[in-house]
C-alpha cells in the first residue's frame, strides 16, 4: 500500500483517538492524568493500529490510566469505524510513548550542566569588557566590515 495513504489513515486515527479521549471518555482513570496522543502507526494491511500516548502523573496513575485506555479501546475503535471508510476497522492498541519524558529529562540534564558551568566563568558575570576606542583616520571615521 502507498506510504502516503498509510500516513493519512494514521493521522485520522490520531485525530479520532485524541478527540475521543479528550471529549467523550468519562473514565475517571483516564481523566485523572493528562493524556496526549503523540502519534499513531498502522500496519500495511490496515488491521492493527498503535496509538502512542504520553501520560503525565505518578507511575501508579499512569498505569491506571493505561489500563483505562485499554478498556476504552473498543469505544475508540467504534468511533474510528464511523470516521474511516475502509473495509476493515483496525484494532486499536494504546502504547505509552516515552519520547516526551526522555526529552524533558534531557532538557533538565542540559540545564543542570549549564548551571554548574556558569559559576566557573566569573569573567562573563563581571560585565562587558571595554573595547579599544575607535580612532578616526585621515580618511574619516573607522568602519567595520568588508569595505575597509
Amino acid at each position: 500500500m502507498k506510504a502516503h495513504r498509510l500516513a493519512r489513515i494514521a493521522e485520522v486515527i490520531r485525530e479520532v483517538a485524541s478527540e475521543t479521549i479528550l471529549f467523550e471518555l468519562r473514565d475517571p482513570r483516564v481523566k485523572a492524568v493528562a493524556v496526549t496522543v503523540t502519534r499513531a502507526e498502522i500496519s500495511a494491511d490496515l488491521q492493527h493500529a498503535k496509538v502512542y500516548v504520553s501520560l503525565m502523573g505518578s507511575p501508579q496513575e499512569q498505569q491506571l490510566c493505561l489500563h483505562g485506555l485499554k478498556n476504552a479501546a473498543g469505544f475508540v475503535q467504534s468511533k474510528l469505524a464511523r470516521r474511516l471508510e475502509t473495509r476493515f476497522t483496525p484494532v486499536v492498541k494504546f502504547v505509552v510513548d516515552e519520547g516526551v519524558k526522555k526529552s524533558i529529562e534531557m532538557t533538565r540534564l542540559i540545564n543542570e550542566a549549564l548551571g554548574e558551568s556558569a559559576p566557573g566563568a566569573p569573567a562573563e558575570e563581571a560585565g562587558p569588557t571595554k573595547a579599544a576606542p575607535e580612532t578616526d583616520s585621515a580618511d574619516g571615521p573607522a568602519e567595520e566590515g568588508p569595505n575597509r
